[in-house]
């Protein structure tokens, strides 16, 4: 018992001075992947890593290349595409990002489809967002919805799939009232596409398609 306490003692004090050298130091945290997520849905993550003053780029680097976290090929990858901390590599920063889509990376995929919609980095290919953009709307996440909408009602995409995305975003859930707004306006676009009738099975709660 006594020996028990005695290595719980040193513990914290060993936590304790770690703590303190890395004050003194002045160095960071690697993010947790709830801090990333933040980052990321907020536009802010390279950002971060600049204010953190470049001096995570190794943690960075080898959580994605060699643990392969795909929050963290998502990072890693836009550091090498806009040459933050590191020197500019378009072609590993793509290919960074299409190794998190495939691990299944909302996240991922929406950059991907972004980057083929504005034809950054890539040759502009609309429907090539459509093929990210539908996996990461299927799994939840609104704002690939809201850009599959977008998409569907710009003519990108299968007719046939226009029913769905209508159903996954029209029966979503928003974070605020100027997320909610856009949403609608989208669905407005996409339903002057279809018949009333399918328009009407879409807004279901649950999608029945015949």
């Amino acid at each position: 018992m006594l020996r028990l306490s005695l290595l719980l003692i040193l513990t914290l004090l060993l936590s304790a001075s770690a703590q303190i050298a890395k004050a003194e130091s002045g160095a960071f945290d690697i993010y947790s992947d709830e801090q990333l997520i933040k980052l990321i849905r907020s536009n802010q993550y390279l950002q971060r890593v600049k204010v953190d003053e470049c001096q995570l780029v190794q943690d960075i680097e080898a959580r994605a290349e060699v643990l392969q976290q795909p929050l963290y090929q998502f990072l890693w990858g836009e550091m090498l595409n806009h040459g933050v901390c590191v020197k500019a590599h378009p072609a590993r920063g793509i290919a960074m990002l299409q190794t998190a889509a495939e691990q299944g990376s909302a996240e991922a995929m929406l950059k991907l489809a972004n980057y083929y919609y504005q034809g950054k980095l890539v040759v502009k290919d609309r429907n090539r967002s459509v093929q990210y953009t539908l996996p990461a709307a299927a799994h939840g996440d609104v704002d690939a919805r809201m850009m599959l909408v977008k998409l569907f009602a710009e003519g990108y995409g299968s007719p046939q799939d226009y029913e769905m995305g209508y159903h996954w975003l029209y029966n979503s859930i928003f974070d605020d009232e100027i997320q909610q707004k856009k949403a609608t306006s989208l669905l407005q676009q996409l339903a002057v596409k279809m018949p009333t009738s399918i328009v009407e099975r879409a807004q279901q709660q649950q999608l029945y398609m015949q």
